[in-house]
């Protein structure tokens, strides 16, 4: 009998322990979700730079990776997936697509991908004579936010200074 009680009570604190230990950690998820009172409700110039100089280095997607930043490896897969399907109508059709829409079904091209805003970016399509011009252009321009453009020849030109076009240095 007494050891039947022992146990039952071991159980007893073992369950306790872990209700104990689940509520800690939803007072400590519930705290990471919940802004600081006691932070000052603006930030100066200075402490939101540093913050956003603090996020970490931008990690290659594959060797000779000429992405600077997340969103910018995005905006060029993106580019690389619109190239491929222009590829792939004009062999199909003798043809290049005259609108974005008209790629859907194409490779890997989906009805989403027709929608000019990319995240950190927005589209620009332009079909011409023998081809199109294809752009990205950010919502704010820097460094690690360059401005690419592509034609019909399947070369990403890219520019962090103004909009990219086909006089900008060609990426690898």
């Amino acid at each position: 009998m007494k050891t039947a009680l022992s146990a039952a009570k071991a159980w007893q604190i073992t369950v306790l322990a872990a209700v104990l230990l689940m509520i800690s950690l939803l007072a400590a998820a519930q705290t990471a979700e919940t802004p600081q009172t006691s932070a000052p409700a603006q930030q100066t110039a200075e402490t939101s730079q540093t913050a956003s100089t603090q996020q970490p280095a931008y990690q290659p997607k594959f060797p000779g990776d000429p992405a600077r930043s997340e969103s910018e490896a995005k905006a060029l897969g993106y580019m690389r997936t619109v190239l491929r399907a222009q590829k792939e109508y004009k062999k199909k059709n003798d043809k290049f697509a005259p609108t974005l829409l008209a790629l859907v079904h194409t490779g890997s091209f989906t009805k989403r991908m027709a929608d000019p805003n990319r995240g950190d970016y927005t589209v620009g399509f332009k079909p011409n004579k023998d081809g199109f011009d294809l752009t990205l252009t950010p919502k704010e321009l820097s460094a690690d936010h360059r401005s690419f453009w592509a034609d019909e020849r399947g070369d990403i030109h890219a520019d962090e200074e103004k909009a990219a076009d086909d006089h900008s240095p060609k990426i690898k």
